[in-house]
């Protein structure tokens, strides 16, 4: 568990840091506890000055940018049977983390789920186990090349 909660938190840092940087006097507020955000899979609010605040989910990736695919949550945890949040959050953007490089992308989450569901045939799937104390669950989700997606959102 605490592997996975370091790396959560290390992605949460480097989103918080990249986004008070791009636009200075703004604020963000970690509402990943919070139950009225939990289940719309919002982890962060993000205040900017003069704009609409933004809901964004941060996912990160220990090892993703070596093999420069993104991996798109499409069911959470099979044992319990619940959908990833690549399907069900209500965030407007996804913040995804490559840990190893220390890159975050910020994909427009309604623009590139719309985008994967006309094409999510094409990419493979992959499941993955995560051990939380003495509970293992399986996580499953689409293995979709950055360099797709990143063209993807050039054209639009």
């Amino acid at each position: 568990m605490r592997g996975v909660q370091g790396a959560a938190e290390r992605a949460v840092s480097l989103v918080r840091a990249q986004l008070l940087e791009q636009v200075p006097g703004s604020r963000l507020h970690d509402v990943s506890l919070d139950p009225r955000f939990q289940h719309r899979g919002v982890d962060l609010l993000w205040d900017r000055p003069g704009q609409p605040v933004v809901g964004i989910e941060v996912k990160g990736d220990r090892q993703g940018a070596r093999r420069g695919n993104f991996f798109f949550e499409l069911v959470s945890n099979v044992e319990k049977d619940t959908p990833g949040c690549f399907l069900y959050s209500m965030a407007d953007v996804m913040a995804y983390v490559f840990l190893d490089t220390r890159e975050v992308h910020l994909l427009p989450l309604p623009k590139v789920r719309e985008w994967f569901l006309a094409r999510a045939k094409e990419f493979p799937l992959k499941s993955t186990k995560t051990r939380t104390g003495a509970v293992l669950y399986t996580t499953v989700g689409a293995i979709v090349p950055v360099k797709r997606v990143t063209k993807a959102l050039e054209a639009t």
